[in-house]
């Protein structure tokens, strides 16, 4: 197995609250038990009421903060699962357009729908985020300069309880990888909340 440095998950957390948010934009879809979108969002993350960014925040942290190399498992693509049609391609380019692109996103839904299992209505929530890595000094504190911005997705997949709330993610995943505090378009990092019943179905779809 890939490990991932919890070190790097916990940067990125860190950008993650109400004063130091590195999303701009969320987007989402409702789905029914079958897998069938009931309806779309799609809005920039600053005209959200401020508790409305602290509630989806939270969602979304979920994913990184999660204990690595236990519910966070880094995945690798194949050369040749990088190539047109495939589900990188399509995640190359909802992060090139900045989720702004509701016909690569209806994509996405579906490919969720088809595989995804789980009981009852759930939602499938997405935030694209970017994070100017400071370098660091020899002795590992930040100069704030910086030579790369990572920018990023966060997929969320929530159970819906009442009307449209979600629940804790029950799985995700950030892409492409935060490794060595850099970018890894190659490599996925997937979570489950439940360790020991993983959603294979969902890391299969993606990966090939």
């Amino acid at each position: 197995m890939i490990r991932i440095n919890r070190e790097d998950m916990l940067e990125l957390t860190r950008r993650m609250t109400l004063k130091r948010n590195c999303f701009s934009r969320i987007a989402g879809a409702y789905m029914d038990g079958e897998g069938y979108v009931d309806g779309t969002f799609n809005t920039h993350f600053q005209k959200l009421s401020a508790p409305e960014r602290e509630a989806n925040l939270a969602i979304a942290k979920a994913i990184p903060f999660s204990e690595t190399n236990v519910n966070l498992k880094e995945y690798r693509f194949a050369p040749e699962n990088e190539k047109a049609g495939s589900t990188w391609q399509l995640l190359m380019a909802l992060r090139e357009c900045e989720l702004k692109n509701d016909a690569l996103l209806d994509v996405f839904y579906e490919v969720i729908g088809e595989r995804y299992r789980t009981v009852g209505d759930y939602a499938v929530y997405f935030f694209y985020g970017s994070y100017d890595v400071p370098i660091k000094a020899s002795d590992k504190e930040s100069l704030w300069e910086s030579e790369e911005v990572y920018k990023f997705l966060i997929c969320a997949i929530c159970p819906l309880h009442g009307d449209y709330e979600p629940g804790e993610p029950e799985c995700g995943f950030l892409f492409p990888a935060f490794k060595d505090r850099s970018t890894d378009i190659h490599g996925i990092e997937v979570f489950d909340a439940d360790a020991l019943h993983p959603h294979g179905e969902l890391v299969e779809r993606i990966l090939f």
